[in-house]
């Protein structure tokens, strides 16, 4: 019988999206597996992939669609032998019964595209699965019940029966419980307050779900602050060599080592690498540093996972690409979700110095001012030269003033003696 694509959650924050663009049209075949639309989340556009083949019956949201709650019927999938009148609209199958939306996260995080057809994992003796699935798994006289589903939160989907091999499933993602934050009037009471003309452009689901966070981070966090001035000419000299010898096969920015200082500076003192919870404070095993994009339609923070691993010139080239595909709307969830320690650098715009919000659940976030030439006192001499002033926001509650103090004299070590990061 006809089955319902419902509206996927795709990230643990999500409970809307706008239904992007539709790959497939209506009278289409689908394979499980292939691609069938695009979807703008509250951080980035995905693709959707299908849970099992059939043939695109209806479509019941069109492109272009915007604030679609999640778990709504977004199509209407036919089986084999079905056409368009089995369709009973609001009367398609739908095996399982809903998930909370906020609630409705992927079970697979790694993969870079989440199924439509979001179910719930079983509870007790309900073994959730497609109905194609069910088809073929009692045609083989195989028991659902040893079946361990890849689909979508568990559902156990046609191959699965047919390799009939369990898969991992992997723990549902937290959620925030906290309810968004009212901001003030909407765009139209505010222009008619103040008399003026006025365009409305309209807030994407990354905007609002960045200024809810935010809003949240400054309510909840006890914000603490400690900045420090770096002398960059030894590693300015350091990058000209490096760069010079690459010879145009790779070229490192300041930007690269100052992610790598970072990274060097919580494997030397981990104290600063973070979470607070009610119960205990988290302490990461690696650096996975998050660094800000700023993109087209938003703020977006994607990872150098086990920055302290990786050289200099790996960490250029995983930020290069990185930044690019963010820009595009291009990240894979596992490529922005997570981190361990944030960095904003607005150098880049001559911005001298400036405080970040924490990006909870981290409790680190530095930022980055603009490298000038000053004059300093060395060894009682007025000399010129390139230093950056760096601001360290910390959680108070993980990371007091001791221990961000501490971890800023390791990164200031590391990066005006850029020589200790190769070793």
């Amino acid at each position: 019988m006809p089955v319902n694509i419902l509206m996927p959650a795709l990230s643990p924050t999500m409970t809307e999206g706008t239904l992007s663009k539709w790959l497939k049209n209506e009278g289409d075949e689908i394979k499980a597996g292939e691609v069938i639309a695009e979807i703008e989340t509250d951080k980035a556009t995905m693709e959707v992939e299908a849970v099992d083949e059939g043939k695109l019956g209806r479509i019941l949201v069109s492109s272009g669609t915007a604030g679609v709650a999640v778990n709504t019927p977004i199509a209407v999938l036919l089986e084999d032998g079905e056409d368009a009148s089995a369709i009973k609209l609001g009367e398609a199958a739908n095996t399982n019964p809903p998930v909370a939306p906020a609630a409705a996260v992927s079970s697979t995080p790694a993969t870079p595209s989440v199924a439509p057809a979001a179910t719930s994992q079983a509870k007790g003796d309900r073994v959730f699965a497609s109905p194609l699935a069910r088809r073929v798994a009692e045609q083989k006289g195989i028991d659902l019940k040893s079946v361990q589903g890849t689909g979508p939160h568990g559902r156990i989907v046609k191959a699965d029966v047919e390799s009939s091999k369990a898969g991992a499933v992997a723990p549902k993602a937290a959620v925030s419980s906290s309810a968004p934050v009212s901001s003030g009037p909407d765009a139209r009471q505010l222009a008619d307050m103040l008399g003026m003309e006025y365009e409305a452009i309209p807030n994407n689901n990354i905007k609002k779900v960045t200024a809810r966070r935010l809003t949240e981070a400054k309510q909840v966090i006890p914000h603490f602050y400690l900045s420090v001035d770096c002398v960059l000419d030894n590693l300015l000299k350091a990058r000209a060599e490096i760069n010079n010898a690459a010879d145009g096969a790779f070229k490192l920015s300041v930007n690269d080592f100052i992610i790598k200082a970072n990274a060097m500076a919580l494997k030397a003192y981990p104290a600063a690498n973070t979470s607070w919870t009610d119960d205990a404070v988290i302490q990461y095993k690696h650096a996975d540093i998050s660094v800000a994009v700023a993109t087209p339609n938003g703020l977006i923070t994607p990872i150098i996972k086990a920055a302290e691993t990786k050289s200099l010139r790996e960490i250029s080239n995983e930020m290069k690409d990185l930044a690019k595909r963010a820009k595009e709307g291009k990240l894979k969830p596992t490529e922005f979700q997570g981190g361990s320690f944030s960095i904003s650098n607005l150098g880049m715009f001559g911005v001298k110095n400036f405080q970040a919000i924490v990006n909870p659940p981290q409790s680190c976030i530095m930022a980055v001012g603009a490298g000038e030439e000053r004059v300093v006192v060395e060894n009682g001499q007025m000399v010129v030269r390139t230093v950056m002033t760096v601001t360290l926001s910390t959680d108070h509650r993980s990371v007091d003033g001791a221990v961000g103090a501490e971890f800023m004299q390791h990164f200031k070590r590391f990066i005006e003696n850029p020589v200790l990061m190769l070793a």
